[in-house]
């Protein structure tokens, strides 16, 4: 029977439930910490704690905690909201961008991955094999030495490029999942590059269909989308409610034309929450509960103004497709 890895253990893919695919509970990124970007730090665990009882409350049963080791996870307190509010959780091996490896590897990463002082310097002089063991360590036996094993492996780009040492993470993720058959998550910075990471994938032989590719909504290229869609691979559009990006009609009308190509079991859904301003019980703003009471209402009437059956695609996008993406492979 196919499961998915919690971090309180495996369990199969039809009790995943109600599940939003891209968030972040808890994490103090180092980057942000050394700039004082206060708003990108969500460090009162007992504040994202309410969010998740928010989502909880409403039926959600299921976060993937997208926070790879340089996004400054904080495991032990992820796990005691999960023990506490009864949500499962799913985290995240590997790696983010390139844009956070300036930042100092914190006290308890050096005792795992060793005497280096910047996540750069670490991914420069390790091997890609090296850094395959460690994220393929992180799946098996659990994150940054504790006993919380990840649900998914990661790695990201910057905008419209792709550095060397972000390839050598994706060749290190791609070899990863070889090894470990652990579903596969790609940053896209503002929706860009995911053609160009699936062309890497492929040189691993990596499935397509075993990754999904985040911020499909910060770059609303229907064309784009479709050719993403066409290898198999999932798309998450999981800036909901950000409308300093795009209004929601447009992401909406974006979704729709995946579902009108045939591509509606390849779609997700979430709100990527990493900052203090879009959580309820940090700053007032949207929070966990939005997409729920506010995102899900409207979606259903514009879907079925445009001809689609929406609570259907609802419980595709949250229930069916994250059931499938997230789980590991044969």
């Amino acid at each position: 029977m196919a499961f998915a890895r919690t971090l309180f253990g495996d369990v199969s893919v039809d009790k995943l439930g109600f599940t939003y695919s891209h968030e972040h509970i808890v994490c103090v990124p180092g980057h942000w910490v050394e700039r004082g970007e206060c708003d990108l730090l969500l460090d009162d665990p007992a504040k994202s704690e309410l969010d998740v009882e928010d989502f909880v409350r409403l039926g959600g049963k299921t976060i993937v905690d997208a926070t790879a080791v340089d996004y400054g996870r904080c495991v032990e307190e992820v796990a005691g909201i999960a023990r506490r509010t009864g949500v499962q959780v799913i985290g995240t091996a590997g790696f983010n961008k390139g844009f956070l490896w300036d930042a100092r590897l914190t006290r308890r990463l050096r005792g795992v991955v060793g005497n280096f002082d910047t996540y750069g310097e670490w991914i420069e002089e390790s091997s890609i094999d090296q850094l395959a063991a460690f994220v393929i360590g992180e799946v098996e036996e659990g994150l940054e030495g504790t006993s919380y094993r990840a649900g998914q492996i990661k790695f990201g780009t910057g905008y419209n490029s792709i550095s060397p040492l972000e390839e050598k993470t994706i060749r290190a993720v791609a070899r990863a999942f070889h090894e470990t058959k652990a579903p596969v998550h790609a940053h896209t910075e503002a929706g860009t590059m995911a053609l160009e990471q699936i062309a890497i994938l492929r040189d691993e032989g990596v499935p397509l269909e075993c990754v999904s590719f985040g911020h499909m909504d910060r770059n609303l290229d229907t064309y784009y989308h479709k050719k993403i869609a066409e290898t198999g691979a999932f798309l998450s559009f999981d800036g909901i409610n950000k409308i300093k990006y795009a209004p929601e009609c447009a992401r909406t009308k974006a979704i729709l034309a995946l579902v009108d190509a045939g591509f509606e079991d390849q779609i997700l859904i979430s709100g990527d929450t990493a900052r203090r301003s879009y959580y309820r019980h940090y700053d007032n703003g949207p929070g966990l509960r939005f997409i729920k009471e506010s995102w899900i209402p409207r979606f259903i009437e514009e879907a079925e103004d445009a001809g689609f059956d929406g609570e259907v695609l609802v419980r595709k996008f949250f229930i069916d497709n994250p059931a499938c993406c997230f789980a590991f492979k044969e």
